[in-house]
């Protein structure tokens, strides 16, 4: 089957991809990346590049496509993500979410859990959220230095 995308790598491109995996520390999927490109320029197929380096034949076509269609830089590296996620947990949430962390747990429980921090959380009439992860109770107070194990917090 004929290649769809080829690799035609300019002397300069070359020299850089060169002197990539030569010097200086890079990220792996980089160094992987810059290697299958000077192989596909070098006439390997898709397959023989997939052995000599350990990546998946889809690897080597994704990063065969993406220099032709979008150029060196863009294949060497990962692409910008554009989702943007909203947080739920703000300065109000969070003043509420230590507030807890520091009051005795509900009756029946030792102690506190985060699955238990995030009901407790949606169920203050003062915090404007309908639900809330536990991971995402984790992740503020792993940001705040709180810890659930401490039996003294702040």
């Amino acid at each position: 089957m004929k290649k769809q995308y080829h690799v035609n790598l300019t002397k300069e491109e070359r020299a850089h991809l060169i002197n990539l995996l030569m010097g200086g520390t890079q990220k792996v999927r980089e160094m992987k990346r810059a290697q299958i490109l000077l192989k596909a320029d070098d006439g390997w197929t898709d397959v023989q590049i997939a052995e000599a380096l350990p990546v998946g034949r889809a690897t080597v076509e994704r990063i065969r496509k993406r220099y032709a269609e979008q150029g060196l830089e863009a294949s060497l590296h990962d692409k910008k993500r554009d989702r943007v996620y909203e947080r739920k947990i703000d300065g109000v949430v969070e003043a509420h979410l230590i507030a807890l962390v520091n009051s005795p747990p509900p009756p029946g429980h030792k102690r506190w859990t985060l699955r238990l921090l995030a009901d407790q959380l949606v169920q203050l009439e003062e915090v404007p959220i309908d639900s809330i992860s536990h991971e995402a109770v984790r992740l503020t107070l792993k940001k705040t230095n709180l810890s659930l194990g401490d039996e003294r917090n702040g």
